[in-house]
């Protein structure tokens, strides 16, 4: 089953606009399934959760690419009293009246496989001092460096590992949350259903029992009915407003909850089809368990969570342990009174640097967190061993629970044949005088036991249906995966 065609929709809006009270609109369970996919809140909010999904994943491709930045002071004027340290070390108040513009052009890497950053710039400084009435020009035309940690946690090298995963997972998830859409929409449609059955149960049980009365009047009239059986009769009609009453209740709330689901207008008449057109088909359990594992946000998050263990274990490690970092830089740097001086013969300047982490006295407490991420890993892995299980075991037992509907449906739909042509005869014989009033009740609720049950099988077998999509994002009926794109991106 599909997403509806915009002309279905605006079809159906169409007959809405024009007449919401003169008749209702005949909705049948694929277009309640489609109304839900493409309005209902839910969807929405998963439509908005694919966005920060997708969003957050662009930027996360973009940390890694080289980036380009300028940082400036345009500019720092400074007139004040600052105090400076002398050789001697006093201290000498010195007033300093200056105006001051920098700017720094760098080009910036990251190499996530090491956890290296690696830049390129250029500086440049003007300094204006008001007292001297001097210019000086400071630069460095050209510096590359670099920052190397060395024996500590990289990372850069895990999220690459895991973020493609976090947004597979998202993508799949998206699919499978329409899909859990379709499924609710299903139950509802069936409550209201279930309740506009009874409604009209009830309904044509009220006339007929009202038609009972008056025949059962006249009869006692001519004294061809007791008194007891006539009372009977009474008491069935007041029974069936009864119940016509109660469906009546059950109805509205049955109609407001799916309306609010599909987002319909509350004022529509609605008026749902029996969905009879089933499909059965012949699913091998092992075909259905590999559409599962390849199609269902479960596969890449069991990957992810063994890879995040084994992340959190390496994190425990490097960052209790000897660290070190490694940095160095190499460029040229000059001084002028004019802009272009710092360009003309400028000398080298050359920076590195190792500094080092070493613990010495922890009391146990880098032990600690080792064997505490160790725990957790082992935890992680009996967990996602234990969950792949449930998950297959939920795809198999869905395969065969769906393969057993169709006798059950079949018998339900025979038995409500067979009880609805019963009570028809029942109550021919009845108005005949031919069996009472208790026989003719018996048919009546062996005729409304029979059409709840059918309608319960045909439930089953829609929730059936969907709940089998749901566990493998596979359609077996069109025999290609289940795809929905999200608008909010393609609108993008």
């Amino acid at each position: 089953m599909v997403i509806c065609s915009a002309i279905w929709v605006n079809s159906l809006f169409s007959q809405m606009s024009e007449s919401l009270d003169r008749f209702p609109i005949n909705l049948s369970l694929e277009n309640a399934v489609n109304l839900a996919i493409l309005q209902s809140t839910t969807s929405r909010n998963a439509q908005n959760r694919g966005v920060n999904y997708y969003w957050s994943w662009r930027n996360f491709q973009t940390s890694f690419r080289p980036q380009l930045v300028l940082n400036g002071n345009l500019p720092r004027y400074t007139n004040s009293t600052v105090a400076n340290r002398q050789d001697d070390g006093g201290i000498a108040f010195q007033h300093v009246h200056e105006f001051e513009s920098s700017a720094s052009l760098s080009l910036n890497q990251s190499v996530p496989q090491l956890g290296t950053h690696i830049y390129a710039s250029t500086q440049m400084l003007r300094l204006q001092d008001f007292i001297k009435d001097t210019i000086n020009f400071s630069g460095r035309p050209f510096a590359v460096g670099f920052t190397q940690p060395i024996f500590a946690y990289n990372w850069m090298k895990w999220a690459k590992k895991t973020q493609p995963l976090v947004y597979e997972e998202s993508q799949k998830q998206y699919v499978e949350t329409m899909e859990k859409i379709s499924l609710t929409a299903t139950r509802r449609f069936f409550s209201f259903l279930k309740v506009q059955t009874d409604y009209k149960l009830a309904k044509s049980s009220l006339v007929n029992a009202e038609d009972n009365l008056r025949i059962a009047e006249t009869r006692m009239r001519l004294g061809q009915i007791s008194e007891n059986d006539f009372s009977r009769i009474k008491l069935s009609v007041l029974s069936a407003k009864k119940s016509l009453n109660k469906a009546s209740m059950d109805l509205r709330i049955a109609d407001f909850e799916l309306k609010s689901y599909i987002n319909l207008d509350q004022e529509t008449s609605l008026d749902l089809e029996m969905p009879l057109e089933v499909l059965f088909f012949e699913i091998d359990p092992d075909f259905a368990l590999d559409q599962a594992f390849e199609n269902r946000p479960q596969t890449p998050q069991f990957e992810r969570r063994l890879i995040q263990a084994e992340e959190e274990l390496v994190r425990a490690k490097r960052s209790t342990g000897l660290g070190a970092t490694l940095a160095g830089s190499y460029g040229l740097s000059q001084t002028a009174r004019y802009f272009y001086g710092i360009y003309e013969d400028p000398g080298k300047a050359q920076t590195a640097e190792l500094s080092v982490r070493i613990p010495i006295l922890d009391w146990g407490r880098s032990a600690s967190q080792v064997k505490l991420a160790e725990s957790r890993r082992e935890l992680v892995l009996y967990d996602v061993e234990k969950d792949k299980i449930n998950f297959e075991r939920q795809v198999i037992v869905q395969v065969e629970q769906f393969s057993l509907l169709k006798d059950q449906l079949a018998t339900s739909y025979e038995a409500d044949k067979v009880a609805e042509n019963g009570y028809q005869i029942a109550q021919k014989k009845f108005q005949n005088g031919e069996i009472s009033i208790t026989d003719l009740n018996i048919s009546l609720a062996e005729r409304e036991s029979a059409k709840r049950d059918y309608i319960r099988s045909l439930e089953d077998y829609w929730v059936a249906y969907y709940n089998l999509r749901i566990l493998t994002l596979y359609d077996f009926v069109l025999n290609e995966k289940i795809w929905y794109e999200n608008p909010m991106l393609t609108e993008k």
